[in-house]
């Protein structure tokens, strides 16, 4: 099997077969637009993609670089959440409970996702997953960015190619 330095690797040299098959899918009528911008963001989520499925591992090195990522976001999100809804005087201790809401909420999430993750080549290693995070591509450039429709879903489609590649390498490709 493919190690991480092959699925990295793979995903950085084989970029422009995906912008060549989305180029042509868009000659016989696939709604992709190729700007710059949605072929930069789509290359950095082909190649992520290309590693991705091996977040299920907890030694890879896409799991330990992925949770504290995850779990940073998480409080953060934490944080923004519960700020205005906290009131204490002086407003230094307002923030200082904020963060400490945030840190538990970090904390939760750090530990929670290695226990949630699915064993190693479970359901993470499937064609529904790709598409899952082909999904969430879209919906980050096309809603989160606010780039047009087209570009969301060449970002979209280079995202599940990336991952589909990793399945490939594998030779393990799923439906779920």
């Amino acid at each position: 099997m493919p190690n991480y330095d092959a699925h990295v690797l793979s995903g950085i040299v084989s970029y422009p077969i995906a912008v060549a098959v989305a180029g042509y899918l868009s000659t016989i009528g696939a709604p992709f637009k190729l700007t710059t911008i949605a072929l930069v963001i789509g290359y950095a989520l082909y190649v992520l993609g290309a590693d991705l499925p091996d977040m299920d591992h907890p030694d890879a090195l896409i799991h330990r670089g992925t949770k504290p990522i995850v779990s940073v976001l998480t409080g953060g999100a934490a944080y923004i959440n519960v700020i205005d809804r906290i009131h204490l005087n002086p407003e230094w201790l307002t923030i200082t409970a904020a963060w400490g809401i945030a840190i538990a909420a970090a904390l939760v999430a750090w530990y929670a996702f290695t226990w949630l993750m699915p064993k190693h080549r479970g359901i993470v290693h499937s064609l529904l997953f790709a598409f899952i995070y082909g999904a969430l591509a879209f919906l980050l450039v096309d809603y989160g960015l606010g780039m047009s429709t087209g570009e969301g879903l060449y970002v979209g489609f280079a995202a599940f190619s990336g991952y589909t590649l990793h399945l490939l390498l594998d030779r393990e490709i799923s439906l779920i």
